[in-house]
């Protein structure tokens, strides 16, 4: 079994360094952190949860609450967990999971116990009920979402304005004046939930700018919800020839029901989507997209947790920049009467 002291060796500093790295009781160089951390990971040392424990009255359990609802698309949410606990593991931590349905209930029982070292939240809304608990948390918190108020809090997120108002102007540049964005179901709008909210607004404000005209449909994602809103949109706006979709499960719906209704993808109707990557290149046509990146996300919050747990400063607000990647989907709108 390696020991901390070959750990030490290897690294060339001392075995108390190794301790406090391991513990965070002390303020350690990053180079120096790096070293200890490389060798720890070269000679495969684990150390002993229980005399850690006991010896930095920690429980390396970082506690995850991320929701179970069926209005969201669980995949995502999934692949942000999967990330969070494989790269807590790389810390020596393990992950305590919450649903989010326990909301406000599930922060106090956290606060009020030893069972975790910090907390990571999903799911945030933007006057999120959860807030001034989080304020005054004892332990780290990070935010995986950015309420309307991040003062405070430690916040990673993806920044969904910017991919609204980029999926906006990668349409508009190619000649779309009348555009729809089939959005979440109405029941993560009614809660405000921070990242459809955003991109909403992003894409607002960049069709104003632009001078194009958009509809916004919230949509459940089943194929009778999306034909429903599909047959409205051109009711009501018989010249739209873009779509935006923030909505995973509605992407197929909208795929086969612009087939039957003989508009060809790009020629009459361009289609880009804010979605994971592998929805976008497995769709029926590889979609133009704003990737949502889940795996980075759950390994910056993780990141931002062994920052505060260690003493590091960190960013208040980590928001990663969107990247739009054009595929198959979009086109140059389509000559009136064409």
């Amino acid at each position: 079994m390696v020991t901390i002291a070959e750990v030490a060796r290897r690294a060339g500093v001392s075995p108390s360094t190794v301790s406090y790295v391991l513990s965070g009781k002390r303020s350690i160089s990053s180079a120096t952190r790096s070293r200890v951390e490389r060798s720890i990971k070269e000679l495969g040392y684990h150390p002993n949860a229980g005399a850690r424990a006991l010896a930095s009255s920690r429980s390396n359990v970082v506690a995850l609450m991320m929701p179970l609802r069926t209005d969201m698309y669980l995949p995502v949410m999934m692949e942000i967990a999967v990330a969070v606990a494989t790269t807590a593991r790389e810390h020596g931590y393990d992950v305590l999971l919450l649903t989010g349905e326990e909301g406000a209930q599930a922060v106090r029982r956290i606060h009020g116990s030893s069972r975790a070292d910090a907390m990571i939240l999903m799911d945030v809304e933007l006057d999120d009920e959860r807030l001034p608990l989080l304020r005054d948390a004892p332990q780290p918190v990070v935010l995986i979402g950015r309420p309307a108020d991040p003062s405070g809090l430690i916040c990673v997120d993806l920044d969904f304005a910017a991919a609204g108002a980029a999926c906006v102007a990668h349409l508009a540049g190619l000649g779309h004046r009348e555009i729809a964005l089939i959005g979440e179901a109405p029941a993560v709008y009614e809660r405000h939930t921070g990242f459809a909210e955003r991109t909403l607004a992003g894409a607002r404000g960049e069709a104003a700018q632009l001078g194009v005209r958009m509809l916004h449909r919230p949509t459940e994602g089943t194929y009778e919800a999306v034909a429903a809103q599909l047959a409205r949109i051109f009711d009501e706006r018989p010249g739209t020839t873009g779509f935006i979709v923030q909505n995973e499960s509605a992407i197929e719906p909208l795929l086969s029901l612009l087939r039957q209704r003989g508009r060809a993808v790009p020629e009459d109707v361009s289609v880009v989507a804010v979605c994971p990557e592998q929805a976008a290149l497995h769709a029926s046509v590889r979609l133009s997209s704003v990737a949502l990146p889940a795996q980075e996300l759950g390994r910056r919050a993780v990141e931002r947790v062994m920052d505060r747990l260690s003493g590091r400063t960190c960013e208040q607000l980590d928001l990663l920049e969107p990247a739009l990647t054009q595929r198959g989907s979009t086109g140059p709108a389509a000559a009136p009467g064409s």
